[in-house]
């Protein structure tokens, strides 16, 4: 089975510093690779492996999606060659933007049957990159997929946890999945593993060579919560006089 997992580069939140008024500075945020995506690239690697076949990573971004640093860590983990998409106009985009790009990519690649994808980026999160990907494509696609099995005669048995109960699917592929972030535990990768990815392909798509898309939303800002000091107002106890005290005391804040 041939797998292509999409992932995204990012700035680790732990770098993340919240100004006094109340905006992100993203000055010294280190790169790395989407921890959502790490656990799409895993399931792409265990499916590659256990069946023979090939994993190709894809990206598309702004000039970090370039880095040679991000190339080694994601080339690592398992996948056999790497295709990146490097436009000005992907920094920021939002998910139909991105989702329009990785459909036409996609469709330049070659001799796949699987397209996976984590749960969401690890810097907007919306949940909606793979779900507008496979609806573009014209495939099967599902999102929170939790166990991915290789059925054969080009099927995989897909498993989705719900609320209440595991749903389990047969799909026919080429399709595109989701996973969750429970699918797996993504590999550390050794020395030897990451001597060896700077030896691997890396293609690299510029503007022109991938059709651009105008963005359907516009960011006005981005700003951290506002900070609250805690009242810190305990009432102990649970019988019928505890429990209006403290059903007034919510009333009190508000009104």
């Amino acid at each position: 089975m041939n797998v292509i997992a999409c992932y995204k580069i990012v700035p680790d939140e732990q770098d993340i510093v919240v100004n006094g008024d109340r905006t992100l500075s993203l000055d010294k945020a280190a790169l790395k690779v989407g921890q959502y995506d790490l656990n799409a690239v895993e399931a792409g690697a265990q499916l590659a492996e256990a069946s023979g076949g090939k994993l190709t990573v894809l990206s598309a971004g702004g000039a970090e999606a370039e880095n040679s640093k991000m190339k080694k860590s994601i080339l690592s983990r398992g996948p056999q060659e790497n295709f990146v998409y490097v436009s000005p106009a992907m920094a920021g985009a939002d998910a139909g933007v991105t989702a329009k790009v990785l459909c036409e990519a996609v469709k330049k690649m070659e001799g796949w049957d699987l397209v996976l994808c984590g749960e969401g980026s690890s810097d907007l999160y919306s949940q909606q990159v793979g779900i507008q990907l496979g609806e573009r494509l014209g495939l099967p696609t599902l999102n929170a997929v939790s166990k991915i099995t290789d059925a054969g005669d080009g099927k995989v048995i897909v498993e989705r946890s719900l609320e209440d109960e595991v749903e389990v699917i047969e799909v026919v592929l080429p399709a595109v999945l989701s996973v969750t972030s429970d699918i797996n535990i993504t590999r550390v990768p050794t020395m030897k593993e990451i001597l060896a990815a700077g030896k691997k392909p890396t293609t690299v798509w510029k503007e022109g060579e991938i059709p651009a898309f105008a963005p359907l939303m516009e960011t006005v800002s981005v700003l951290a919560p506002q900070e609250t000091e805690r009242k810190c107002v305990v009432v102990e106890g649970d019988d019928g006089d505890k429990i209006a005290q403290f059903c007034q005391l919510i009333k009190a804040e508000l009104q």
